[in-house]
């Protein structure tokens, strides 16, 4: 069967399973559409929140990440990973003792104030637009890619799909369908891991073959540091960040993933608090059966590519002679090559695939978002001194390539030469991921706007039923701007969801962790500090990713994709700094404070 037919098979039935769930625990009341009725079992809730936390970032675009930069992305796993730690011990079981739908109706009752749950609902509203515009980008490079269709047509498919489980079967469909989901891609991407890794080390779990030795008996990551560097690029092993820069992306990406909406909200769907623990354990050891295997698959896409692009001899591959697979993302523009000496070979090495907009080749279209514009532009092939021509005397390894790090992952059992079911396999695991978060985004957006905006601020006296209405309209509206922003990134999938995690490191983190102990925290203070991380973050993003901002200019070396920590720091400290010059909070919200940590009643109802 052609990889094709298989794809559009493995694609479809995935997609029939999901609407199929959809329509069998469709919910009829807010709460069943908010927090599936408050019922869901530790195990499928953990399995549910690792298929909503692992989106395209961690299927699609992480490996790819770490594939082309090496150490300089180990911050994206050490922070995905180390914010569940966070999130099991400090934040999941005081919230569901709370026993409330959403973060903003914590904030808002916390902080006693319907300007903190609006300012609240904003927060959302950032956060879950930037993350679910990264999902979207993914759902459209799997179908532009292998169902040959255009990107923009790729999106409004999973749009169409994301739509009809999301706001049928609410909180409640989108679990369940959730935990199919996550059966689907953690097979998809642990099956081509476990084949890449017995055919180049003979081990057989990815977690091992990272450490093991290749034929040539050199060690892996050995090797791949000799392959990069010899062709120009930072070491795999070391890198080329600052050490601030990673730690500050770390702190963003961990405390961020503690204060994102839309995992937060899914340890509201259990019965009791013990249960919120024992999810969030579950959820990190499904995550852990994924992030355990990224860095080998990363490893060895980088090598693969390496060694089938310039060849045996290292002089570069004939056009004519690649496989099928590079003809077919060069369609899909997410690979592109300039013959810079005219010699009809490909040849990858630092730096960028072409020397100017002048010189590109006729069938590559310059991106639309900056950050692969940058990839392009800001490091250039040096030529000859004295005449400005390209000397392979000069330069022997001067680059023709540019890969886009989303598709390392896609692409690797292609490249690798693995059966075309895996391939298709790992297509429908991708849309799997994407569209896992995509759902879970969009209810979080819909809950936002339809019981903290309207139900609790604007119209209290609406009906169960108007309600519900309101929420699936405002996720048809959320559903609409989400394509759009799939179709106009702001970058690569992975640094996409990057901000997104930085924005909710600065802004809801320290609001919840203050709610939660620290007592004399008032509404002018929580108020104070989700505005200024929020903004002073947006306005470091916006500046340096869309208005032209250098990398000389960034504060201490910190990237945009890290600034959310410094974002979170202006927030603990203005939050702590105007709670101390106004009045303290009432004594019953002190109280209810002290109950969240220290219940008076540890009755079953709770434990």
């Amino acid at each position: 069967m052609s990889l094709e037919l298989l794809t559009y098979l493995f694609v479809v039935v995935s997609f029939a399973i999901y609407i199929f769930i959809a329509f069998w625990s469709r919910s009829a009341t807010t709460h069943d559409f908010y927090v599936a009725g408050g019922g869901v079992t530790p195990l499928a809730n953990g399995m549910a929140t690792a298929a909503d936390w692992m989106s395209a970032a961690s299927f699609i675009s992480l490996a790819g990440v770490i594939s082309l930069s090496g150490y300089d992305a180990s911050g994206y796993v050490m922070g995905w990973t180390g914010g569940y730690v966070l999130l099991a011990l400090l934040l999941a079981p005081y919230l569901r003792k709370f026993g409330k739908f959403t973060v903003p109706d914590f904030v808002g009752d916390r902080y006693y104030s319907n300007v903190a749950r609006v300012v609240a609902v904003v927060c959302v509203l950032f956060i879950s637009f930037t993350y679910i515009s990264g999902q979207m980008r993914g759902t459209g490079i799997v179908f532009s890619r292998f169902l040959q269709v255009e990107i923009e047509t790729g999106i409004m498919i999973g749009m169409a799909v994301v739509f009809i489980y999301a706001v049928l079967g609410g909180m409640k469909g989108i679990t369940y369908t959730q935990v199919a989901q996550y059966c689907v891609m953690i097979f998809a991407f642990n099956v081509p891991a476990l084949f890449l890794t017995f055919t180049m080390t003979g081990h057989l779990l990815p977690q091992t073959g990272l450490g093991a030795t290749l034929e040539s008996g050199t060690y892996v990551l050995e090797h791949l540091d000799g392959l990069v560097e010899e062709l120009g690029f930072a070491s795999f092993t070391e890198g080329s960040k600052s050490s601030v820069d990673i730690f500050f992306i770390t702190a963003a990406l961990m405390f961020g993933t503690a204060g994102l909406p839309h995992v937060i909200v899914r340890f509201f769907t259990v019965p009791r608090v013990r249960d919120a623990r024992i999810s969030a354990a579950w959820a990190l050891a499904f995550i852990a059966v994924l992030y355990t295997s990224i860095p080998a698959v990363a490893a060895f896409g980088r090598i693969n590519l390496i060694e089938t692009v310039n060849g045996p001899e290292g002089q570069g591959t004939y056009y004519e002679d690649m496989p099928n697979w590079f003809q077919k993302w060069e369609t899909a523009g997410l690979i592109a090559w300039y013959d810079h000496n005219g010699d009809g070979r490909l040849q990858y090495a630092a730096g960028g695939a072409y020397t100017g907009q002048d010189e590109r080749p006729d069938f590559w279209e310059v991106p639309d978002d900056p950050v692969s514009r940058s990839m392009f532009n800001s490091t250039r092939p040096v030529l000859n001194p004295s005449d400005g021509s390209f000397d392979p005397e000069v330069q022997p390894f001067a680059n023709e390539l540019f890969v886009d790090p989303d598709i390392m992952v896609l692409a690797n059992p292609e490249v690798a030469g693995l059966p075309n079911w895996v391939i298709a396999l790992v297509a429908a695991g991708a849309m799997a991921a994407a569209l896992s978060t995509a759902a879970g985004l969009l209810l979080v957006i819909a809950t936002a706007v339809s019981h903290d905006l309207v139900k609790k601020t604007m119209r209290p006296d609406i009906t169960d039923k108007q309600e519900l209405t309101i929420a699936r309209v405002a996720a048809m509206v959320g559903v609409l701007l989400a394509g759009y922003l799939g179709m106009n990134p702001p970058g690569y999938v992975a640094a996409v969801v990057a901000m997104a995690f930085g924005l909710a490191c600065a802004s809801f983190f320290p609001a919840i962790i203050m709610g939660i102990f620290y007592q004399r925290m008032n509404k002018y203070g929580a108020i104070s500090g989700m505005l200024v991380g929020l903004g002073s973050t947006l306005a470091y993003i916006i500046y340096f990713k869309f208005m032209g901002g250098s990398q000389e200019q960034w504060l201490f070396g910190i990237s945009p994709e890290g600034f959310g920590a410094m974002g979170m720091i202006l927030n603990f400290l203005v939050a702590y700094l105007v709670s101390h010059l106004t009045p303290p909070p009432p004594i019953a919200i002190q109280q209810m404070v002290q109950d969240i940590r220290v219940p008076r009643n540890q009755g079953s109802a709770y434990y």
